[in-house]
């Protein structure tokens, strides 16, 4: 497995409103259920109060995690 992974995306602005409606649907019909059951959920490493975001870039530099690095609103 790759330690470092990138995501890319895209807009729809140049597609037409029927592939964006199909798009929708589909998302909706296949996506959605298996966010709501659970059956994917992100691994989260560790959170951090918006105090400490610094350690937590530091953290996140040293790419010595695997999963997400939080922050929270204390």
């Amino acid at each position: 497995m790759q330690k470092r992974i990138t995501i890319t995306g895209s807009t729809l602005r140049a597609r037409d409103s029927g592939f964006k409606i199909a798009l929708a649907a589909e998302i909706e019909q296949k996506v959605w259920p298996v966010l709501k059951s659970g059956a994917f959920k992100p691994v989260i490493y560790r959170t951090f109060p918006f105090s400490l975001a610094s350690v937590a870039h530091e953290v996140m530099e040293r790419s010595e995690h695997i999963g997400k690095i939080i922050l929270i609103n204390e």
